[in-house]
């Protein structure tokens, strides 16, 4: 069994910041094998599909944004915890944001938008007003 934990969601002020964290708990029986490969962060707003947010891979430099996002968020991963450090929000940015990893299991050729996610969070609620 494996577990994803999101924190840091809230009310903000346009312009304003936030950072959202989520951590990875295995308990001894997960079944899986081996480090996650790829995490990322999504999010949806209310009647809309969820969309990507950013992804990153543990033996890249560079992580990958949805356009709408580049230059405000800034993702990062130390072991098991990803962190979206979210900056200049604005109220297209109000969603449940979602985080997900593989947790070891293969999900695709790349580390993007297209990933297959075995693990999902159950999602922080972020509104900017």
């Amino acid at each position: 069994h494996v577990q994803l934990v999101e924190s840091g969601g809230g009310l903000v002020q346009p312009g304003g910041s936030l950072r959202l964290s989520c951590t990875e708990f295995r308990t001894q029986s997960s079944g899986t094998d081996g480090s996650t490969n790829c995490m990322a962060w999504f999010r949806q707003a209310p009647g809309k599909e969820r969309e990507a947010v950013a992804h990153i891979y543990s033996g890249e430099d560079s992580a990958l944004y949805a356009d709408s996002v580049k230059g405000r968020f800034t993702i990062s991963r130390h072991g098991n915890t990803i962190n979206l450090q979210m900056n200049s929000l604005s109220t297209e940015d109000t969603a449940v944001y979602y985080c997900a990893a593989d947790g070891g299991k293969y999900g695709g050729p790349y580390c993007d938008s297209s990933y297959e996610f075995a693990y999902w969070g159950q999602g922080t609620q972020v509104t900017v007003s």
